[in-house]
């Protein structure tokens, strides 16, 4: 497999249980980087290019699959993401923001569906070609108050308060297990203050 090239911008992904606000805080930490002068792309996931939108219809609207139907469905969409979006932007020197990463499916999979976290990584990693995020921050939130925030909760969003309250502890544990990447930022601010906390994190690790 032939490597990408050497990457020179920073890429950021919001994480976080359904119903924590990752959309609104991510879509205000752009606004922050724009200001600043920054050429920003955001993305989400899953999604982002013609064949990640297909493959989102299918993880969030369809009948029910498999728990490693589900991973690799992911972990498909984020390579294309990755290949097509991601890398080229990160390349370019700009600032991608993106609504969701692979540490998703880490906490998902790996720690929702109980499946083997080492193999999620592996299955991941292997799909991305090293575009992986920079800095991984996490929105922390109760869970049962998460989901009580969601107007219209898709087939992930509608697995209960014990699949989310195992999808946190599995956020913590990668931010134990990977402290210079991995932060927990709890959700009992303003959406601003939230985003201008994060901003300040990018910006740290910049100079640093």
């Amino acid at each position: 497999m032939t490597a990408m090239p050497r990457m020179t911008g920073m890429y950021i992904a919001l994480e976080g249980g359904d119903g924590a606000g990752k959309t609104t805080v991510a879509a205000r930490v752009v606004e922050l980087l724009k200001q600043k002068g920054d050429t920003v792309v955001a993305v989400r996931e899953p999604g982002g290019t013609a064949l990640g939108e297909e493959v989102r219809r299918l993880l969030l609207h369809s009948s029910d699959m498999t728990a490693w139907a589900e991973t690799l469905l992911f972990a498909a969409q984020r390579s294309q993401l990755a290949a097509e979006v991601i890398g080229p932007a990160l390349a370019r020197g700009e600032v991608v923001i993106a609504d969701r990463s692979y540490y998703s499916s880490l906490a998902y999979q790996g720690g929702g569906r109980a499946l083997d976290p080492k193999l999620v990584r592996i299955i991941n990693e292997a799909a991305l070609d090293g575009v992986v995020p920079d800095l991984v921050v996490v929105l922390t939130i109760d869970p049962s108050a998460a989901l009580a925030r969601q107007a219209d909760p898709d087939r992930i969003g509608r697995q209960g308060t014990e699949f989310q309250q195992a999808v946190a502890m599995a956020y913590r544990e990668l931010a134990v297990s990977e402290p210079d990447r991995v932060v927990l930022v709890e959700i009992g601010e303003e959406p601003d203050d939230v985003a201008r906390a994060i901003f300040a994190m990018i910006e740290e690790r910049r100079v640093g």
